[in-house]
């Protein structure tokens, strides 16, 4: 079974790149162009992976963490952004992101991070707090 990806941004050319580079993997990509998109997306489907650029057209990464943890299956969230450094990196992570990632993208790194993170079992939300 393939896992499935959901990318958020604005650039569709950097869709068309990702899945070029997954394509001989059992991920399976899909892109949205806004917040507002994913979020709708995310009622009709469940993700392994979010995948999403820092700054969006109508929100943020931090944005994008807060709208997964409303999903029953909590999907990883990874950011990916061309200022991506080691300070943005602890911060992602400190506040919830599995990962960061560059751009632009290097390849092997895209699929080693993607395919980790999906490999992961999925947060069960709706059993946190359960006695």
């Amino acid at each position: 079974m393939r896992s499935r990806i959901l990318f958020i941004s604005g650039r569709q050319e950097d869709a068309r790149h990702l899945s070029r580079m997954l394509h001989a993997l059992p991920l399976k990509l899909e892109h949205v162009p806004s917040l507002h998109h994913a979020r709708t997306r995310l009622r009709q489907q469940e993700y392994d992976v979010i995948l999403t650029e820092a700054a969006l057209p109508d929100g943020k990464w931090l944005d994008v963490l807060h709208l997964v943890r409303e999903c029953p299956r909590e999907p990883e969230v990874i950011v990916t952004d061309p200022q991506a450094d080691a300070r943005f990196w602890a911060e992602a992570l400190n506040l919830g992101a599995y990962d960061l990632l560059a751009q632009p993208f290097y390849e092997p790194e895209v699929r080693r991070i993607l395919y980790n993170a999906c490999s992961r079992p999925p947060s069960q939300t709706s059993q946190m707090g359960a006695v």
